[in-house]
């Protein structure tokens, strides 16, 4: 029985446990963290999915469309399911706009429909200052409901879990069979690896239930129905570290956003998030040997998924689950 540990506790740690406890039935998975729930950076996500290209670099356009469709595929078949509350997946129509023409996005194929609207239809709606208006029907994941899911089957699964800090690998040598490193920034201190970095974001949920479609711009405004809250957001600050909450990026996120949705104003200010996408160029997928003090550690990476994690972290942690399987027969051989 394989014994192996999964350092992170976010969505992409979370379903990388789970695709390994379906890949090997017979492991036993440690979720290891100092941060669970709401204490992480997934909590915060919109969990629109709509991947983006432009902002998944330095992979294979092949790669990506094979995890957006994996994610795609668990995402919607649970939205139309009796698993739907609980899971939190819940279908959503909206509409992005765009000075540029959007040529074949990479979830076109996927999503339930996209098309470009007309210009009449645009102009009525208020978006006549875009050139280019389409409407769009997916899935959105409610990150307070899906990641309480996640969690629920992987210890129906017989997965544990312990909130712990790891400051030092030769901590977890010759504990476990391979580790899973899913820290994101973490990995930077952990692992040494500087090409992570962060980039922050900061968003508002409201109470707006008057509005029920979703907007999305190329200009850092975007409105999502995020269950009974609305996701008004957002920035993109590379590099910034900063934590705190600041009146003036929220300032400015509303005044962005007020100039697309006009009826946003009169919501009420629920609560407000920020967060640090852990970024990297191109995402890290892969298996690494490490020789440490006390001796090897087998490990394998997923992180940097940046804006993309929830969109890529069912497909990506499918991968993951794979080098964890062949690591464990290599080791054997």
């Amino acid at each position: 029985m394989p014994n192996i540990a999964v350092l992170g506790a976010g969505i992409i740690g979370v379903s990388t446990a789970l695709n390994i406890q379906n890949l090997i039935p017979s492991a036993q998975v440690k979720i290891i963290s100092d941060k669970f729930g709401q204490e992480t950076t997934s909590w915060g996500a919109g969990g629109l999915f709509r991947p983006t290209a432009k902002f998944i670099q330095g992979v294979p356009e092949e790669k990506i469309r094979r995890w957006a469709r994996a994610g795609w595929d668990f995402y919607s078949s649970l939205a139309v399911s009796d698993k739907a509350k609980e899971s939190g997946m819940q279908i959503v129509s909206g509409f992005i706009l765009s000075q540029t023409k959007v040529e074949n996005p990479l979830y076109k194929d996927f999503v339930y429909s996209f098309h470009e609207i007309s210009r009449k239809a645009a102009t009525e709606l208020g978006f006549g200052h875009y050139k280019f208006v389409y409407q769009v029907t997916t899935v959105i994941a409610i990150v307070r409901d899906y990641l309480p899911y996640l969690f629920k089957r992987f210890e129906e699964n017989g997965g544990q879990t312990e909130q712990r800090r790891i400051d030092d690998l030769n901590e977890l040598v010759g504990q476990y069979d391979l580790v899973v490193n899913c820290t994101g920034i973490g990995s930077r201190s952990l692992f040494g690896d500087t090409s992570i970095f962060p980039v922050r974001g900061q968003l508002l949920r409201v109470k707006a239930p008057w509005i029920k479609n979703f907007i999305y711009t190329e200009d850092d405004a975007y409105l999502i129905p995020n269950g009974e809250l609305l996701v008004v957001g957002g920035c993109r600050q590379h590099n910034n570290y900063n934590l705190n909450i600041e009146a003036s990026d929220s300032k400015a996120i509303l005044e962005r956003c007020y100039k697309i949705c006009p009826e946003l104003k009169g919501a009420v200010i629920d609560h407000e998030w920020t967060g640090l996408r852990p970024t990297r160029v191109p995402i890290r997928i892969e298996k690494e040997i490490l020789q440490l003090k006390k001796g090897r550690l087998v490990v394998v990476h997923n992180y940097g998924h940046g804006a993309n994690g929830i969109s890529m972290s069912w497909g990506t942690s499918m991968d993951a689950a794979e080098l964890v399987k062949d690591a464990l027969l290599s080791s054997k051989l």
